[in-house]
């Protein structure tokens, strides 16, 4: 095979692949198209059904009055066998056998046309069955393809959770982190607020000879002096009191 021939191929192939392609992605749809052709070619068998059976009603009817007519000379035969007059009967005879000839034609005709249309029953009936068995299928067929959609959807969502759920976790984590530095920051303002306020109430007391040095030296030695006079109490004390 010459390279001409074998990209002629690769191409009809890869044509043949893409058909495929676009019909297993429009199955549903070519199969609804399909069941409304087979409903509209069983709508056209009813109706030639139904003009069937109108033209063996009126192959029915010439049949009755070909039979009607027949009975009819066949009695115009017999009066004229009465009167002896065999020329008449014989003529008569004539139609009558014309009148037979035309009765077997329109007999021959209903039937054709009575199993003409017995034959269209059955096929409808078949028709209809089918189509009936192909709706239901059809619509296992659909709620089937809804129920793996459904369920494609919820597989692709949970494939990519993990990785969404993570993302969703470090988002979190970062709002909690930043609430914390907020909350730490908010404290030592308020702790710095405290502290200027307490200085500067210390301050204003102090300039008003108010507060009292509790950390000065003399304060720090007559605070000493008198815990060590309190245990020397202590210890002259007899024991027992």
């Amino acid at each position: 095979m010459t390279v001409w021939n074998k990209l002629i191929t690769a191409l009809r192939g890869g044509a043949h692949e893409a058909g495929e392609a676009i019909v297993d992605s429009q199955a549903l749809r070519i199969l609804d198209q399909e069941i409304r052709d087979a409903d509209a070619d069983l709508r056209k068998s009813k109706e030639a059904l139904a003009e069937i059976i109108a033209k063996e009603k009126l192959a029915r009817s010439k049949l009755d009055k070909s039979v009607g007519k027949i009975q009819e000379y066949e009695g115009y035969a017999v009066k004229a066998l009465d009167a002896n007059d065999e020329a008449l009967a014989l003529d008569v005879a004539n139609k009558i056998a014309m009148l037979e000839n035309n009765r077997t034609e329109e007999q021959a005709q209903a039937e054709q046309f009575a199993q003409s249309a017995n034959q269209l029953r059955q096929a409808i009936a078949q028709a209809e069955s089918h189509i009936k068995r192909l709706k239901q299928q059809a619509d296992t067929v659909k709620a089937t393809e809804n129920v793996q959609r459904a369920q494609a959807t919820v597989a692709e969502r949970y494939s990519g959770a993990e990785s969404r759920v993570q993302t969703a976790l470090d988002s979190l984590e970062r709002i909690k982190q930043k609430q914390a530095e907020r909350g730490a920051r908010l404290q030592a303002a308020t702790e710095l607020a405290q502290e200027g306020s307490e200085d500067a109430l210390d301050a204003r007391l102090r300039s008003a000879g108010i507060t009292p040095d509790t950390h000065s030296a003399n304060a720090v030695l007559a605070r000493l002096k008198a815990s060590r006079t309190a245990s020397a109490a202590d210890s002259s004390k007899p024991a027992g009191e």
